[in-house]
């Protein structure tokens, strides 16, 4: 599909583009302007590499939780030590006793898997992939969605089923306002680091446990590129711009897509298209909660784009539910 391209009319008059895709193509420009400027204006912040460990098993998660949070609290005394408090409190955070930090990585923006419950133990999972902009700048908001999802777990979850959360931050996310949130790149470099994490999970939890995908925004791109042959029993997009598959049997799964958007979500005006520039894809194509992309589509009611996870709310209430196999439940599908 070519998509720039000044023509006229027989006339002679100027023909114009569609208005979607003069404003895309003017935040692009900015983007590309701005995004460098403002990275070469905040040096990278010095952190360690990430502790040395081998394959994390249900006998060695202690082991894990303890040598990453001694990584986080080294990478916090570093990020005073330059200056940056505002990193240095973040990464001191995620170095207290009561996180349980299965990979950390201080360098750059920074990568954090968290675990909220006992993995080792779990019969359900959930592992909740972040869109853009999430880092460990602002991982306070993605610690605040993963603890209410396990809270909404435990709440609803049958006796004697035990429950677990998995914030996964395993990807260098793209800014909202930048080049790279408007192209599958982010996603294709993350798609082989979640599967190895879903692996990782398994050789933790057995292979009778449930795994879900909970994929916010751009996160939903990764999960698309993740998604073929995965061992997941669900995947539930939420607030998505589309997965870069123009069908769930393109997805090539064999779990169940789930898709939702809040009516409040400003996703809902962004066009689902896919087109190919002569540098690179734009867009995500079929829109996911639309019939002809073949979601399971359930009730966000009017959940803003930063609102799936609130506490009390249709969404959340509905990805609880996915989660732990209560399909029946799920309002709206």
């Amino acid at each position: 599909m070519e998509l720039v391209r000044t023509a006229r009319d027989r006339d002679g008059r100027r023909r114009r583009g569609p208005r979607w895709l003069r404003a895309l193509l003017a935040t692009s420009i900015t983007a590309a302007i701005v995004v460098p400027l403002s990275a070469a204006a905040h040096p990278e912040i010095p952190a360690p590499a990430p502790a040395a460990l081998g394959h994390v098993t249900a006998a060695t998660l202690g082991d894990a939780y303890t040598a990453n949070r001694a990584n986080a609290a080294q990478a916090s005394r570093m990020a005073a030590a330059h200056g940056d408090r505002h990193r240095a409190a973040a990464d001191r955070e995620l170095a207290a006793p009561s996180r349980h930090l299965l990979a950390f990585d201080g360098r750059g923006a920074g990568l954090a898997t968290e675990v909220f419950g006992d993995l080792a133990h779990a019969d359900r999972v959930a592992v909740v992939v972040p869109g853009s902009d999430t880092s460990l700048d602002t991982y306070a908001r993605f610690h605040a969605a993963g603890s209410a999802l396990y809270r909404e777990l435990t709440r609803h979850a049958p006796s004697g089923t035990r429950t677990a959360v998995v914030a996964w931050l395993g990807y260098r996310t793209p800014g909202t306002v930048s080049t790279t949130v408007l192209t599958a790149g982010r996603a294709e470099q993350a798609a082989p680091h979640l599967r190895d994490m879903v692996g990782e999970l398994r050789r933790v939890t057995g292979p009778h446990t449930r795994l879900t995908l909970v994929c916010h925004s751009y996160g939903s791109v990764v999960c698309g590129r993740a998604a073929a042959g995965l061992a997941v029993a669900d995947i539930a997009l939420i607030g998505s711009p589309g997965t870069g598959a123009g069908t769930v049997a393109a997805l090539r799964t064999p779990a169940r897509v789930w898709a939702a958007r809040g009516s409040e979500d400003w996703v809902g005006e962004v066009p689902h298209v896919r087109a190919d520039l002569a540098v690179a894809t734009v867009g995500f194509g079929t829109d996911p909660v639309s019939p002809a992309f073949g979601a399971r589509v359930f009730d966000a009611a009017d959940a803003k784009h930063s609102g799936y996870f609130t506490p009390g709310s249709t969404a959340l209430t509905n990805l609880a539910r996915i989660v732990l196999g209560e399909t029946s439940e799920v309002s709206g599908a």
